[in-house]
């Protein structure tokens, strides 16, 4: 039986892009500190990864579309559009970054921070996440929140971050956004619900900056 092909999406290596050979995606990684990488099965796929955040594809939640038919379809079902969504936006990675949360139902924007000099699309998502989480506690709404970032609902979850983004005259704006936010979330509790965004299911996020 012929082996089916693969593609290897480099998000961060030597020469960033879309290989589809192995031996031509490890030559991309090697050597360098903190490589991120991924194969899918269908090129389509592979091509939307590629041009979108890596944290929306990589770990144990993501399964790539082609696998999962309609049966996952019906499982997500639909939105709760009584609800707030966020998101982040950033030019390279790291690079110029901003995030904001709107209404899911209207796009009425709710916030909006940013843009900063310099800041990472998962340290965008995070902050975007809390302070929704914050704005909801202050007007005492339970809604649920929508992110697309599973590594900010990690984050969040764990009550701590994992950047390697260096905290130093350019971003100290911005970590002490991130020192607040995890001071909130140490010292706060909530009833929202925090949901992922189905993007293979239901289209981008509304709280997308429309940047893909």
């Amino acid at each position: 039986m012929a082996k089916k092909k693969k593609y290897y999406v480099v998000w961060q290596g030597k020469e960033p892009g879309i290989y589809t050979k192995w031996e031509d995606c490890k030559k991309q990684i090697e050597g360098v500190s903190a490589p991120i990488f991924k194969s899918f099965k269908n090129p389509e796929i592979a091509k939307k990864a590629f041009l979108d955040a890596p944290d929306k594809y990589i770990g144990q939640n993501y399964i790539e579309p082609t696998m999962l038919g309609s049966l996952k379809k019906s499982k997500v079902g639909t939105p709760i559009f009584k609800s707030l969504s966020v998101d982040a936006a950033c030019s390279g990675n790291p690079g110029v970054m901003e995030y904001k949360g709107v209404d899911t139902n209207t796009k009425k924007e709710i916030f909006h921070l940013g843009p900063f000099p310099k800041g990472t699309v998962n340290i965008g998502e995070f902050l975007a996440l809390v302070h929704g989480l914050a704005y909801l506690n202050s007007i005492k709404s339970v809604v649920p929140v929508y992110t697309d970032s599973i590594t900010a609902m990690a984050w969040v979850r764990k009550k701590a971050t994992n950047t390697n983004l260096a905290r130093t005259a350019e971003t100290e704006e911005l970590f002490k956004l991130v020192d607040r936010a995890l001071i909130w979330i140490k010292n706060n509790s909530w009833d929202n619900k925090i949901l992922k965004w189905e993007t293979e299911f239901w289209g981008e996020i509304p709280a997308d900056f429309g940047r893909k």
